[in-house]
């Protein structure tokens, strides 16, 4: 019998305290075995013993939400369980404990029996999951669920390789930067809202991460909600399902710092979802709470919102980030480089940083590879070595030049009008330089003959091939021709 109406001795506290720990360790090992390890770790490793009250064995959970889910589907193998261990427990009762709560400490020399090591194992953070002893039912540690916080659960998980630190500076993304800094440090509002956009992979939720980071570290009671416009909208439409929508309200209206993540994903969503994301911003902005949004465009850009909606996000500071220049490519590569502990060459890394140019992760990536199969197969890396590892990636950054391309740059060269590639004129200052598009079609691009022939006025195949055959027996016996192909080969590429 584990429960005392009053305090017992010392020595027998302790006694209980052991016998309690022990019972506790045997209802988990045996829920582990009944639930499987994978529901075990999802919804009943962060469970922690809060005390014995007449009878009744008090459970743990950081969120309302594991609690509810726990009272659904698993509250009455608990108590089959207790009772099974100790028939002095009465009932289970589980409680949501505040975040940083802890218990009544134990006794440094009790002893409850632990699982074996693995995914099952009882989250460590829970101090009083290894022997808590009978407490008086006026514990302090215990708060009800309607006192709990539930923006840890809420908000999305930060990587912390994303800092400010670990961010590198250039010119297309200098401003997004400074403006990310400024807010993150200033403890008023700086810009409300802050509004970063660019296209894939530049940097944008590495800013947002780097932004929750830094707020977090300077004031830890400050209460920061970061996550995806996906994630607010499922938030919102199970809030609306389950007639919980003034909660909603309450959590999303209650914090500091709201950062939302590729909002241009409300674009075609519900208007409900539209309608309450404006509110929310509303209700923050006149509280003079900070607001910071990300999107691959800009606010005037995005589609398929109300105008209202559009007008709010532009209200502060709308910080572009440009798509990177070689000299941002290859100062990101050389920090990356700096943290592996296989060298690189700095031929490979400017030879990246010239071939991968659509955007930072695919650059990031690309090194991780090299780095990857140097490690794995101890092979040192040369440029000959990451041709051969990167040809699928490279092949694919391929510049693909088009006929339309081509029929410009010839046009611009020769001083002819554009509209002269498809027309009928045959004087010679109009039909050499279309021969010569025509060959530079042939050479640079996939196109079948039919195809190219088409591009120029619906020309018949025949015709490219003669003006293909034309340049290139040209090129033997005039050099200066020769050299202008070479030179409008050359800018096509490039």
């Amino acid at each position: 019998m584990l429960a005392q109406s009053t305090f017992p001795s010392a020595a027998v506290e302790q006694t209980l305290s052991d016998e309690f720990g022990a019972a506790w360790g045997r209802v988990q090992s045996r829920l582990v075995g009944e639930v499987g390890e994978a529901a075990y770790k999802s919804w009943l490793a962060p469970l922690s013993i809060e005390g014995l009250f007449d009878g009744v064995v008090r459970l743990g959970l950081p969120t309302r939400f594991m609690r509810d889910w726990v009272n659904t589907h698993y509250l009455e193998r608990l108590r089959r369980l207790w009772a099974a261990e100790d028939a002095g427990v009465l009932n289970v009762d589980l409680v949501v404990v505040r975040r940083g709560a802890v218990a009544m400490p134990v006794s440094a020399t009790s002893a409850a029996p632990t699982l074996a090591p693995g995914p099952m194992a009882p989250i460590p953070a829970s101090p009083v999951a290894k022997a808590p002893r009978a407490v008086r039912p006026a514990a302090p540690a215990i708060v009800q669920a309607e006192e709990v916080t539930t923006l840890d659960s809420l908000s999305a998980p930060l990587d912390p390789r994303l800092t400010f630190d670990n961010f590198v500076v250039g010119k297309p993304n200098e401003l997004a930067f400074a403006a990310a800094r400024r807010v993150a440090e200033s403890d008023a509002v700086a810009f409300n809202p802050l509004y970063l956009y660019g296209g894939v992979g530049l940097g944008k939720t590495h800013l947002m991460h780097a932004i929750a980071w830094h707020i977090r570290q300077r004031d830890p009671s400050r209460r920061v909600i970061y996550m995806s416009a996906e994630k607010f909208m499922y938030q919102f439409i199970k809030a609306l399902r389950y007639k919980d929508t003034v909660a909603f309200k309450e959590q999303f209206r209650s914090v500091d710092v709201l950062m939302i993540d590729d909002v241009q994903f409300f674009c075609g969503s519900k208007e409900l979802t539209q309608e309450e994301f404006f509110h929310t911003f509303n209700a923050l902005v006149d509280n003079n709470r900070q607001v910071i949004v990300s999107a691959d465009k800009s606010p005037a850009d995005l589609s398929d919102i109300p105008e209202r909606l559009k007008s709010r996000l532009g209200w502060g500071l709308v910080a572009d980030i440009h798509p990177t220049t070689y000299e941002l490519r290859l100062g990101i590569l050389q920090a990356k480089a700096d943290a592996v502990s296989v060298p690189v060459p700095p031929k490979v890394l400017e030879f990246l940083a010239h071939k991968i140019t659509s955007n930072v992760r695919e650059l990031e990536g690309a090194l991780n590879r090299l780095v990857a199969h140097a490690t794995l197969v101890h092979r040192a890396i040369s440029l000959e070595m990451a041709q051969e590892v990167l040809h699928d990636l490279l092949r694919a950054h391929d510049r693909r030049v088009t006929i339309e391309e081509i029929q410009k740059r010839v046009a611009e060269h020769y001083t002819i009008r554009l509209v002269d590639m498809s027309s009928a004129r045959r004087s010679r200052q109009i039909a050499r330089p279309r021969q010569v598009a025509m060959y530079l079609a042939k050479q640079l691009t996939s196109r079948s003959l039919p195809e190219i022939g088409r591009k120029f006025g619906g020309r018949d195949h025949t015709t490219v091939m003669h003006a293909v055959k034309k340049i290139e027996e040209l090129q033997a016996t005039d050099s200066a021709l020769a050299e202008d192909i070479e030179l409008l080969r050359r800018m096509l590429e490039s």
